[in-house]
């Protein structure tokens, strides 16, 4: 893993960056694509949690007693950004099996391109409580941004925001309004079309994780 700037971290290993390539095809099924996906939100929660904290515990091993260390899952919330976000739950939770979830629900206007909430959910006590954002794409970072600012008002422990593409336009939204909040990527495309859409991309996450497109 290497950093582009002190609060964007590039996820560039090997299996990682093989497992994007084949969700970028256009061709690739929609339950191979869904597959991918889980399999490489499982291997990108290796890096998201690489400094998680842990505390020492007494076992016994067969041989003698000791102290061991343990992650506290539950101080943990993967927070889903609706809907596309789901995709990356399955193989985080693989991970960090006792985590809570939150789920914020935000569309994007077609015309104005402005994130708009119409569900949030968090666990309680949430500022004793590390938060994951997930989604895949950060695109204009419209959506991310207005999550974020959303969570915030919980007041969280710490919030790290991990997403599968992001654009240029997208990283320098986020960390404009969010220069606080790590983002974890694996990897930074060239820009957004007129559309908003990621190029070169992989196309609509959601449509092609549930195969409404």
């Amino acid at each position: 893993m290497s950093d582009t700037s002190p609060a964007v971290h590039l996820v560039s290993h090997p299996l990682v960056q093989h497992k994007l390539t084949l969700m970028r095809q256009k061709d690739r099924s929609t339950n191979s694509f869904r597959r991918l996906l889980g399999e490489i939100s499982m291997l990108m929660a290796y890096e998201v949690t690489r400094d998680m904290p842990t505390q020492l515990i007494d076992i016994e091993t067969p041989l003698e007693a000791m102290k061991s260390p343990v992650i506290d899952g539950k101080k943990t919330v993967f927070v889903s950004i609706m809907r596309a976000g789901a995709g990356f739950l399955d193989g985080m939770l693989n991970v960090v099996p006792g985590a809570r979830i939150g789920h914020i629900g935000l569309y994007r206007d077609p015309k104005t391109l402005v994130a708009v909430e119409y569900y949030f959910k968090m666990p309680q006590d949430m500022h004793e409580r590390d938060a994951i954002v997930l989604d895949p794409m950060l695109a204009t970072g419209n959506s991310a941004v207005a999550a974020v600012d959303r969570l915030k008002e919980t007041r969280p422990r710490s919030i790290r925001f991990v997403c599968l593409l992001a654009a240029p336009e997208g990283l320098k939204n986020m960390q404009a309004a969010h220069p606080d909040v790590p983002i974890y990527t694996a990897a930074i495309d060239r820009e957004l079309n007129d559309h908003g859409y990621i190029v070169p991309g992989l196309g609509d996450a959601g449509d092609r994780l549930f195969g409404t497109k």
